[in-house]
């Protein structure tokens, strides 16, 4: 069908609740949704596009006919959503891939054993477990070798007692220095059954039992021993204080936070039992498209593949259909289920932390780091972006009365700068000062050779996120025909200063965008500025320079301008002139015997004249 058949037929659905299915040209169901009116949300795919995400549009064109379910109320349609999805995995939905096996703590089979998780059992080894959490079992694993001081080398023993030197966790005393062959193999047996009843029992019993040992060592006055267990009892301790920082007074509870950078997004779940983090899980999701839409697909799509739901989702925004998605989860777990949004507090504090993690993992598949991931995201929502601006191109002018006119451009990806990317021009189009003139015929030049290299998609083939200008009001009104004319959609700004030529604010041409209360946004818009403005600046001081240095090679008889030039390309600079033989000059492009004769004569009677 046509999209103008496909929004006639659309227009005829009933303003009822129900499940509507696309298939594409080859009959395979490409998206499933729900509905509160199947006529309103359906028409709205084959409507106008411009409001649509990218990862809609991209459905729509591949939509050939769609079907539909009535229902008898919302809650029925998401129901009945959540099992078609799950039958179907339609392409365009939020599809999360359920790869949660079970995990083991294993013990090996050696002289002197070593503690490390596992995916599954074997004849290497004894094995605690299973675990339905990978993370528990890290956890665990980490915690028990640095309370009993475990080695956790790739070192072989016995065979390689004494061969080397101990490592760092000897000397900050996170290992027992086994490598050295001062310790026993029954004292390290000994140390390996207490490691593995501490897994088995947790730290509570673990304590009690480790105290009893402590008292009869002292009684039968084995001071040293006592000594060494009293120390493992306050790495226990200690350890637990260390897993309060991430806890909670609810003690039931999962914790969802989503970051999406406007094309991509990663879901983070963090699971408490107990009052303690005892699980976290990750999902990275591409083309996200709209983020609410998103979240409750994840919520339905998660809670689906997951047996244990608790009393409370805590979330980190609202959700649509959040009573029959409540009602839902209800009648899963067979108890009531609340969907919690919090505005302050501890569970804020921990839906902040969930997001954070989220944004970090996200950055870190994008080859960023999540602080400075967060930062271009507040940036983007603060100038209204549909995405993060990843990838930052910023320009500025320099020049002196019009003379030696240049343009710097600096990018900033992930933000930080990308040098490599750094560009200079040299205004060609006309002589004198025109601020407005040169910015306007750099980004023309700019796109111009975009739209050469663009199949390529790197260096000047690829478009930024974000365009900064250093300047205001008429920067802005001077670059905006050129992204027209250039057919080109990128969002542009300029980075406006105060009297003492600080970073004041950021401007769309109509009104100022105040950033100083904003300290991380404020911070990375003034290092753009910063940067571009001593980047400009130092290729007009280079350009400047040159010019002089030209002027003193043209006094000598033989070399104009053009000889001038290629002296100072092929030499780099005017010291490698000075100090070059006859021979390399007569060899340099454009000159002759003559030339090099009266420029070699030239510096070195000026190096005896300076004697």
């Amino acid at each position: 069908m046509t999209m103008k058949e496909l929004r006639e037929k659309a227009m005829k659905l009933p303003l009822l609740p129900g499940v509507y299915i696309m298939h594409n040209a080859k009959k395979e169901i490409i998206y499933i949704g729900k509905a509160k009116a199947l006529k309103n949300r359906v028409s709205q795919y084959f409507g106008s596009q411009n409001n649509h995400s990218a990862k809609v549009r991209k459905m729509v064109e591949n939509v050939d006919y769609f079907e539909y379910i009535i229902t008898d109320s919302e809650f029925e349609a998401l129901v009945l959503e959540a099992s078609l999805i799950k039958q179907h995995k339609p392409r365009y939905n939020i599809l999360l891939k359920d790869d949660k096996g079970y995990s083991y703590i294993k013990i090996s089979k050696e002289p002197f054993p070593r503690i490390s998780e596992a995916k599954k059992p074997d004849s290497t080894g004894e094995f605690i477990g299973p675990y339905t959490s990978s993370y528990y079992v890290k956890n665990a694993v980490d915690q028990a070798v640095k309370i009993f001081k475990l080695p956790t080398c790739s070192k072989k023993f016995p065979d390689d007692f004494r061969k080397t030197r101990p490592c760092l966790n000897f000397h900050i005393k996170q290992c027992c220095g086994l490598c050295q062959g001062k310790i026993s193999q029954e004292e390290y047996g000994e140390t390996i059954k207490e490691a593995a009843a501490f897994l088995k029992n947790g730290s509570t019993l673990s304590v009690r039992e480790l105290e009893k040992e402590m008292t009869q060592a002292a009684e039968n006055l084995e001071f040293e021993r006592a000594a060494k267990i009293r120390d493992r009892i306050t790495a226990v301790k200690r350890m637990g204080e260390r897993q309060k920082v991430v806890a909670s007074k609810i003690k039931e509870q999962d914790v969802i936070a989503l970051f999406g950078d406007g094309e991509d997004g990663c879901f983070q779940v963090f699971r408490f039992s107990n009052g303690m983090l005892y699980d976290r899980e990750t999902f990275l999701i591409k083309e996200l498209g709209d983020e609410n839409t998103a979240f409750g697909e994840f919520v339905l799509q998660y809670y689906s593949m997951r047996d244990k739901i608790p009393p409370c989702v805590t979330v980190d925004r609202s959700i649509d259909d959040k009573a029959d998605m409540e009602r839902w989860l209800c009648e899963k777990a067979g108890r009531k289920v609340e969907i919690f949004t919090p505005q302050r507090g501890e569970r804020s504090q921990l839906v902040t932390m969930c997001k954070n993690n989220a944004a970090e993992v996200l950055a870190q598949s994008k080859n960023s780091q999540g602080r400075h991931y967060a930062v271009l995201k507040e940036l983007g929502e603060l100038l209204g972006l549909k995405k993060v601006p990843v990838y930052i191109e910023s320009y500025d002018i320099s020049n002196l009365a019009g003379t030696e006119n240049v343009a710097g451009m600096i990018v900033f990806e992930n933000g930080k700068p990308l040098k490599s990317a750094y560009r200079k021009f040299k205004i060609k189009t006309f002589e004198g000062q025109d601020d407005y003139a040169s910015m306007n015929e750099v980004l023309t030049r700019r796109f111009e050779e975009y739209h050469k290299l663009k199949d390529t998609g790197e260096g000047f083939g690829r478009l930024p996120d974000l365009i900064l200008l250093d300047g205001g009001k008429g920067q802005i009104s001077a670059v905006r025909p050129v992204l027209k004319k250039a057919g080109v959609d990128v969002p542009l700004f300029g980075m406006v200063k105060d009297d003492n030529h600080k970073t004041k604010a950021i401007t769309d041409g109509e009104g100022e965008i105040e950033i100083k209360s904003i300290r991380s946004t404020f911070t990375l818009v003034s290092q753009i500025q910063d940067e571009v403005h001593r980047f400009a600046i130092g290729y007009h001081h280079q350009r400047r320079s040159n010019s002089v240095f030209k002027s003193s090679l043209t006094e000598i008889e033989g070399i104009g301008k053009t000889r001038a030039k290629n002296l100072l390309k092929h030499f780099g600079s005017i010291k490698n002139i000075r100090e070059a033989e006859l021979e390399e000059l007569e060899n340099a492009p454009s000159m002759t015997k003559n030339a090099a004769d009266a420029v070699y004569k030239y510096f070195h009677a000026s190096e005896k004249n300076d004697q």
